[in-house]
């Protein structure tokens, strides 16, 4: 079953009844991200729930390519991906090498990897 499909209901969202428990509370409040941390986490995840910009990501994560390699892959114009691959650029998702006239693109480090790994690993093991 897909996410997409999950049944859903707000009844399932909610305890039959209300209860306080301080104790994970405060455990949840000294593990708790910064505010700042949270926006910079929500920016990457935003980069990463973009179609096109997983296309990159993932033709990007087995070797270098080019804006005009990735534009014939992902079926845009190579202005359309010149446009993510700046996006994906200033989160540090991506880095490029120049090699005379060819921009280069490949995945900044393994990190980037490691985040396509876990989500679709966790996205199969719904199957």
């Amino acid at each position: 079953m897909s996410i997409r499909n999950l049944p859903h209901t707000l009844e399932q969202d909610r305890c039959a009844c209300r209860c306080i428990h301080p104790e994970k509370i405060a455990a949840a409040a000294r593990d708790a991200l910064s505010d700042g941390e949270n926006k910079e986490m929500a920016v990457l995840f935003k980069a990463l729930a973009d179609p096109t910009r997983l296309r990159i990501l993932r033709a990007l994560a087995g070797q270098e390519m080019c804006v005009c390699d990735l534009a014939q892959l992902a079926g845009v114009s190579e202005s359309a991906i010149s446009h993510q691959l700046r996006q994906l650029r200033q989160l540090q998702l991506v880095c490029n090498r120049r090699s005379g006239p060819i921009l280069y693109y490949r995945l900044a480090d393994d990190h980037v990897t490691q985040l396509m790994e876990v989500a679709l690993a966790h996205l199969r093991e719904k199957e």
